[in-house]
């Protein structure tokens, strides 16, 4: 059996997430794997892939703010929000000062309101929204709340010809689409918006300066994070006896309290993800095999 624990990979343009998974299978021989958020075959950067037992942690992974680098351009939009899309409308942007952007910038930072772009993974009725753009069917997502601590135009703001491109980096929220960023920014400027590049660089405490390309994957140039490793950088944990572990694993509760999820574990085992239950007791949330580190 393959390790549990992560690994952090930084995927390359024209891939699905779900194409980067299909490379770890293979790479780590085994069909347990799976991916902390997804990202557009379009962008690039970070997934966080957990393996075998460490596809449970990704649970407490997928919900962690993110950093985002972005090209938006300004003076097109797109019906998908970013290049890969059928272009809807085209108008001059050369016009577009840098002051305007800046303070529209400042409109789209912190607590708002979101409409998350149509072309995207939630479902409507059972459907994903896209599967029902791509069938001419006319899609319009609710409005939810996100929270874009930093959106910060980095180096020139450059225009060619009609358009204005913005180099940009972004801290949000999970669940914060940077096509609606740059879709919001273009209509409130009055010259529609999409992205040109994304890329992910952060996932909660992971950075994509510590993952693997699929070329080191193919050539066995990775190292799989363990699992007590891994879940000590996501969640608060402390550690309990053989005895309370054998406890947990059998479904028995704890005593003790907690002022978040916590995860414990036993010498160098992860046990288990654990959750207040009643006054002075703790339940399982989510419960790890014992594994053998030789």
């Amino acid at each position: 059996m393959a390790q549990s624990g992560l690994i952090l990979v930084d995927k390359p343009q024209g891939f699905t997430s779900h194409d980067v998974v299909a490379k770890v299978r293979k790479a780590v021989g085994t069909r347990s794997v799976g991916h902390a958020g997804t990202l557009d075959p379009m962008a690039t950067g970070l997934l966080v892939l957990g393996i075998e037992s460490g596809t449970k942690l990704l649970t407490f992974i997928v919900g962690a703010d993110k950093t985002y680098e972005a090209t938006i351009r300004l003076g097109a939009s797109t019906i998908t929000d970013d290049a890969e899309g059928e272009l809807l409308r085209q108008t001059d942007a050369s016009g577009v000062s840098a002051e305007q952007i800046f303070a529209e910038i400042k409109k789209l930072t912190g607590q708002i309101s979101q409409r998350p772009s149509s072309v995207s993974a939630i479902k409507v009725n059972g459907v994903r929204a896209y599967d029902q753009v791509r069938a001419g069917v006319e899609v319009e997502l609710k409005s939810r709340d996100v929270l874009v601590s930093r959106f910060e135009v980095i180096g020139e703001i450059r225009k060619d010809s009609s358009f204005v491109d913005l180099d940009v980096s972004i801290d949000c929220s999970s669940g914060t689409y940077i096509r609606a960023l740059a879709r919001d920014l273009g209509e409130a400027l009055g010259v529609g918006g999409h992205l040109t590049k994304l890329r992910r660089t952060r996932v909660g405490s992971f950075n994509v300066a510590d993952a693997v390309t699929l070329d080191d994957l193919a050539s066995g140039k990775y190292e799989v994070e363990a699992l007590l490793t891994a879940a000590k950088s996501v969640l608060p944990t402390f550690e309990i006896s053989e005895q309370q572990a054998i406890d947990l694993r059998n479904g028995k509760r704890l005593a003790g309290s907690v002022e978040t999820l916590t995860g414990v574990f036993h010498d160098s085992d992860f046990v288990a993800v654990v959750e207040n239950a009643s006054a002075g007791s703790l339940k399982s949330v989510a419960v790890f095999a014992k594994e053998n580190h030789g």
